[in-house]
């Protein structure tokens, strides 16, 4: 990578994940900075402006949606290429939402690393582009929260057959079953949390059109 380029900034939650991303793109040669949420990547950005964005979507605080949603609300940010990794929000629907948003690609986890290592030398070889047209902002949060709310009843559902499944099995399956569920009850929180921003988000916007 050409220094003049800058770095490639890895924004993620989960500690391992996190840090098996830097170790292997620091291996192939590039200067990474990290944040743990959206709100913390925004904070980073003003300090360095990244070559790339690689983001996760669901984290605490600001997630990877939102988190795009500003980069490409600013002028300064706009045209920085982004990466989705996710193993949550990957239905299409979702994926047509990132794009939609400005996620330059999308990606699936567990992360194939050939993959991602071809994905960001294409887009630093291609530069930062025509930046995306931003969504207006209550378009953005009214197709945000329907993604929220269905995300929302399918965690849910999710955690019903881990806890009915956890009844059933041997003492020595237990523990791994234990911590997926302990994970998406967590993941359920988070989302159950966001969809409450959203919405108040939203009667403010209703608000100042009446």
């Amino acid at each position: 990578m050409n220094a003049h380029q800058g770095p490639l900034l890895i924004v993620e939650d989960i500690p391992n994940i996190l840090e098996l991303l830097e170790v292997t793109l620091r291996f192939k040669g590039y200067e990474v900075i990290t944040a743990r949420d959206g709100q913390e990547a925004l904070e980073v950005i003003k300090k360095q402006r990244p070559a790339l964005v690689i983001t996760d979507i669901l984290m605490p605080k600001m997630d990877g949606f939102t988190f795009v949603y500003r980069l490409r609300s600013n002028p300064e940010t706009q045209g920085i290429p982004v990466v989705f990794l996710s193993a949550t929000y990957i239905a299409p629907e979702d994926k047509d939402f990132a794009l939609t948003i400005g996620a330059t690609r999308f990606l699936e986890k567990p992360i194939d690393n050939d993959e991602l290592l071809r994905t960001i030398t294409e887009l630093l070889a291609q530069g930062s582009g025509q930046p995306p047209v931003p969504l207006k902002e209550r378009d953005f949060l009214k197709i945000y929260r329907e993604r929220l709310e269905i995300k929302l009843g399918q965690k849910s559902a999710q955690i019903s057959r881990t806890e009915r499944l956890l009844e059933s099995l041997p003492a020595d399956q237990k523990p791994g079953f234990a911590a997926t569920l302990k994970q998406s009850i967590i993941d359920r929180e988070s989302i159950r949390a966001e969809i409450d921003h959203v919405r108040e988000l939203l009667k403010k916007s209703d608000s100042a059109y009446t």
